[in-house]
């Protein structure tokens, strides 16, 4: 029983509505790092209109923005992760980690089996 594996994806749903999962949260990182949506999504080898229709999909599931986009000036426009989108990441994050410690310490329990 030693290949055996437990395999699991969460995310969060609103009504029918994915708000966020692992894919999304890579995407806000990305954001984060790169304040651009288009530079985000070039990093992680995602189309900027995928990319897009994500942002946008979170925006409108989420109870506050999580994304909000500057236009240009000097500098150009960019785009970036509001507070609450950061304390968004956060949770989904801490109750990623959660779940992978109870599905290991279930492992654990089965392969004593």
């Amino acid at each position: 029983m030693n290949d055996t594996k437990i395999r699991s994806r969460i995310w969060i749903e609103v009504g029918d509505n994915v708000l966020i999962g692992q894919g999304r949260v890579k995407l806000l990182k990305a954001i984060e790092a790169q304040g651009s949506l288009a530079k985000a999504a070039k990093s992680i080898g995602m189309s900027y209109k995928k990319a897009w229709t994500l942002v946008d999909a979170v925006n409108k599931s989420a109870k506050e923005a999580v994304v909000t986009k500057t236009v240009g000036g000097t500098k150009g426009g960019g785009t970036l992760i509001t507070p609450y989108g950061l304390k968004l990441i956060a949770a989904f994050e801490t109750i990623n980690k959660n779940c992978w410690e109870f599905l290991d310490q279930q492992m654990k329990e089965l392969n004593q089996l």
